[in-house]
């Protein structure tokens, strides 16, 4: 969910980042005093604008002196409802429609970073990487939400505000550009108290300008529209396959592998083979490809 960039020209896999060590406090960050300066600068606009729409908009504008970050994206994330875009920043117009919209409405359902904060995931920061299912990279998702879109990598902010809530701060980086360092994950790391302290005011005291608050009439319609999408989501298939082998096309969805399923499901891989065989034969479809199309074009009708 960035912008296109002009050097994008085809799908392929970003640098994997497996097995990249936390930092200590032993740990040297460096970073130019200019920028240091500017980041501190667009900070300190932040909190004076708290109470304004132009809050996010510095906040984001201030994570650019830190690393080179292509696009922005903050949600509001509700439990058990579908996640509230707040702000965004470098995802290319022609993008905006079919890539949010279409995140907004369903496709968040397989989003690694979405599922892992639906099962409890902690306030902190995060590489994709680190939440991402085994196969997510060769997953349709990945493709058509990051790659198709000239993303290849996410890191993400979690903060709680309280009220069921939680608000998700997402740096994404270009396929065409650079993957973000270990000394620059590093860096957003260690600038993630201020941060949260500015996400958890905002949260507080801006929240409402931004987004007005929703009476239980609005409420009660994006509960349907959750219960809508879930139902949609957990029948898929139904008609046609048996319970195990729509969790086995769930977790080929989600970005699983034959041996992730097989673990997470506590069958062999041989028998994830065997439903993952008689699902694609009884959908008519022969690859995880089709698959996800199959599956976008079911959330749309349901």
């Amino acid at each position: 969910m960035s912008s296109m960039n002009p050097r994008l020209r085809g799908i392929g896999s970003p640098a994997r980042l497996r097995g990249m060590s936390k930092p200590n406090d032993d740990t040297l960050i460096a970073l130019p005093f200019g920028a240091l300066h500017k980041w501190h600068g667009d900070l300190r606009e932040a909190f004076a604008h708290i109470d304004e729409p132009d809050a996010l908009r510095y906040l984001a504008s201030a994570f650019g002196h830190l690393v080179s970050i292509e696009s922005v994206m903050i949600s509001l994330e509700h439990k058990d409802r579908p996640p509230q875009l707040l702000y965004q920043r470098g995802i290319a117009e022609q993008y905006r429609v079919s890539l949010l919209e279409r995140y907004f409405s369903g496709g968040y359902l397989l989003d690694p970073f979405c599922l892992a904060v639906e099962q409890g995931l902690a306030k902190g920061f995060y590489h994709l990487e680190e939440i991402a299912p085994d196969n997510f990279f060769d997953s349709e998702y990945y493709k058509t939400y990051y790659l198709k879109a000239g993303s290849s990598e996410d890191s993400f902010y979690l903060v709680d505000t309280g009220h069921d809530t939680q608000i998700s701060v997402s740096l994404f980086q270009g396929f065409g550009g650079e993957s973000l360092r270990v000394e620059q994950l590093n860096l957003l790391r260690a600038v993630e108290p201020l941060v949260r302290e500015f996400i958890a005011e905002f949260g507080q005291r801006g929240l409402q300008h931004r987004v007005v608050l929703q009476s239980d009439h609005d409420a009660g319609r994006r509960d349907d529209l959750k219960q809508r999408v879930q139902s949609a989501f957990e029948n898929f298939g139904s008609d046609l396959l048996t319970e195990r082998e729509r969790e086995v096309a769930h977790m080929v969805l989600r970005g699983h592998s034959v041996k992730s399923t097989a673990s997470q499901l506590g069958i062999s891989p041989e028998t994830v083979r065997m439903h993952r065989k008689n699902l694609y034969l009884k959908l008519s479809v022969c690859s995880q490809s089709e698959l996800f199309a199959l599956f976008i074009e079911w959330l749309r009708k349901h």
